[in-house]
């Protein structure tokens, strides 16, 4: 059965912003100019533009467009940027320690997060980002083996997990999770931190257009991370 024309749509856009050929900000095809393309209805066109928008991929601006929207979280709350660049932007060294990378089977918890199966394989690694030299975030990463197959292949010294999965797997999706946790001893370590500060936990969970690319728990020392958002009353 020949998919429907609005489906036929969503993907022609999906599949230009996951290869990188419609960046952030770029305008999308009007409705007309869909219409044309598709041999469909302008109500189709709409109905495949509005559901990408209410999905938080697109963005309109009333008499000016349709746009590629930037990647923000579920609840808008958080963006999703490169922790490297975020060290930068704010003139300061960074630096990483990649503890960890390896295939290992996956737990009740990761499988449900991956849409896997108890037990299958998963690739995960565990890096810690730093500032000034300083430990500012522990990350704990699973990844889907179907999705991205030379994750294990990587130097995560050179390029950060976010970098090297934006790049092979384009998100399309985010979803968090933030909560106020106390260290256990190895976290303690890893960050350099007393048993008494509280760690800000982020659990991050990522999708392509194929499916869920990765699951991970960042954790921030609580004295050296500010969480941030903006109200808009419109």
């Amino acid at each position: 059965m020949a998919q429907a024309k609005f489906v036929q749509i969503k993907q022609f856009i999906l599949s230009r912003i996951e290869t990188g050929e419609w960046q952030e900000n770029d305008r999308v095809p009007s409705e007309n100019q869909l219409t044309d393309l598709f041999a469909c209805s302008r109500m189709t066109a709409r109905r495949a533009l509005t559901e990408l928008v209410d999905s938080g991929v697109l963005e309109r601006t009333q008499g000016v467009g349709t746009f590629v929207a930037g990647l923000k979280s579920q609840s808008s709350l958080l963006a999703i940027r490169n922790i490297a660049d975020e060290i930068k932007d704010r003139g300061h060294g960074y630096s990483v320690k990649q503890l960890e990378l390896k295939q290992i089977d996956a737990s009740a918890a990761v499988a449900n997060a991956l849409g896997l199966e108890v037990g299958n394989p998963v690739f995960y690694s565990v890096l810690v980002h730093c500032e000034q030299g300083l430990p500012l975030q522990v990350e704990e990463r699973f990844v889907n083996p179907k999705l991205v197959p030379k994750y294990l292949e990587q130097d995560f010294t050179i390029q950060t997990p976010h970098e090297y999965l934006s790049a092979v797997a384009p998100l399309t999706e985010a979803r968090h999770t933030v909560e106020a946790i106390m260290a256990n001893e190895r976290l303690q370590q890893r960050l350099a931190i007393e048993a008494t500060e509280p760690c800000l936990q982020i659990l991050r969970r990522t999708w392509s257009r194929q499916g869920v690319v990765s699951f991970a728990r960042l954790v921030h020392p609580g004295s050296k991370f500010k969480l941030t958002s903006a109200l808009v009353n419109k």
